[in-house]
């Protein structure tokens, strides 16, 4: 394992860690970013099942996307999350970025998310 993904799996952690204090029974917003593409996964940690979910890696979404690894495919997911998780009655979750700095992708479907109704 190289050194840089080793730094990210801590970052990882110590967010979950701060996470888990402030989350007070609310699901959390996890976000994965590869070099391709990103997702985002609404879980709920005490139930431990994922409420909602959301992929450029997704049929609807690949063939409206130029490419799944730009800020545009980035809100696309994050509005795509949000209103899956508005049907499922989740509005207010606690933001989950994995390690990433929250900059560019992360932070434009951060921001669809909440456009999309979620509050975080």
């Amino acid at each position: 394992m190289s050194n840089s993904i080793k730094m990210r799996e801590r970052r990882k952690q110590r967010v979950r860690r701060s996470l888990k204090k402030i989350a007070n029974g609310r699901p959390r917003l996890s976000v994965y970013r590869s070099s391709k593409h990103i997702s985002a996964q609404i879980i709920d940690d005490e139930k431990g099942v994922t409420v909602a979910s959301a992929s450029t890696l997704e049929k609807d979404l690949r063939g409206s996307l130029k490419t799944g690894a730009d800020v545009a495919a980035a809100k696309a997911v994050g509005e795509l999350v949000a209103k899956r998780a508005k049907d499922n009655g989740v509005s207010a979750v606690v933001f989950d970025r994995g390690g990433y700095i929250y900059h560019g992708r992360v932070k434009a479907l951060a921001d669809a998310a909440r456009e999309g109704g979620l509050e975080f």
